[in-house]
């Protein structure tokens, strides 16, 4: 949960998917519906798919032991390998997060650009070199805590660094110039106009494709322009509820969220969807977006 996502977003979903799924076995068996579903808000949901297909493969062929074990599980990478094997089974692996190479970028005082891959490669050489065997897991927390806490991204704590006398970069006062680090390009502005349409206690809502790239298999609400002006037969009424902004990696989106009133659950020219009763709502994985539009008038 914590890659990719802040610690105070993950900590009540972390929470609610103990509750739910107790146990590695709890997990397996589940549907990857509920699965999604309590991942539901916290994005980048290929992590959840990977975690159902990895407890299911756990719950099949019994705990790893070894590190290309653990590598070999679904959604596993170098990363998350080493942290697992270093703090859950005591293996020498050094774990290189952003943070870890923040420090390490400094702490050797190199300016290459952080995210080139044989700049990678040499911090991930070097945090091997500097591990300590007898205490990987320990090692491997202290220097993502070192990253997270004092060597911070614009403001290091030089002051209060435990290992400041061994800092090359704060020998040569360049600490502030690491780790070079190309320009994220630019967010992308795009408008999305969304429809909410009531009946019956019920909101219509559309499937995502299981093919699709992004947020396969997700409920969301439709297009504004995808529902039909069929001459006042369709449509009774329709208002603006709520504008937000939302950003997807790249994409900013701005929300606009429409409320229509219609005659009946059937409409002519109403694109493929299901009709939901609203008290079923929390039980279905929707995408963080339809869930803010709904907030506004539903949830």
């Amino acid at each position: 949960m914590l890659q990719q996502t802040r610690v105070e977003a993950v900590i009540p979903y972390y929470r609610l998917f103990l509750e739910r799924f107790p146990s590695i076995e709890t997990l397996a068996a589940a549907p990857e519906t509920d699965v999604l579903t309590a991942w539901s808000g916290l994005g980048y949901y290929s992590r959840a798919r990977n975690l159902h297909r990895a407890s299911k493969r756990i719950a099949a062929q019994g705990l790893p032991a070894a590190y290309e074990e653990v590598r070999s599980l679904p959604g596993v990478g170098p990363y998350t390998a080493a942290a697992i094997a270093s703090i859950a089974l005591d293996l020498p692996h050094a774990a290189v997060d952003g943070n870890v190479m923040r420090a390490i970028s400094r702490l050797t005082n190199d300016a290459s650009e952080i995210t080139s891959p044989p700049a990678r490669r040499r911090f991930a050489a070097e945090a091997g070199l500097l591990l300590d065997p007898r205490r990987p897991g320990d090692f491997n927390q202290a220097m993502m805590e070192l990253g997270a806490t004092v060597c911070l991204p614009r403001t290091p704590a030089c002051g209060s660094c435990p290992v400041a006398k061994f800092c090359a970069a704060r020998a040569a006062g360049t600490e502030r110039e690491l780790p070079v680090k190309l320009p994220k390009p630019e967010a992308r502005e795009a408008p999305l106009d969304l429809a909410i349409l009531e009946r019956d206690a019920r909101v219509f809502l559309i499937k995502r494709a299981s093919t699709e790239r992004r947020l396969a298999d997700f409920w969301e609400l439709p297009a504004r322009q995808l529902i039909p002006r069929a001459h006042g037969t369709t449509m009774e009424k329709m208002e603006k509820i709520t504008e937000f902004r939302h950003q997807i990696v790249n994409d900013r989106f701005r929300v606009a969220v429409w409320r229509i009133e219609i005659e009946s659950l059937h409409p002519p020219g109403l694109p493929e969807g299901n009709w939901v009763e609203i008290a079923e709502l929390r039980r279905i994985p929707l995408t963080t977006v339809t869930k803010k539009a709904l907030a506004a008038r539903l949830l």
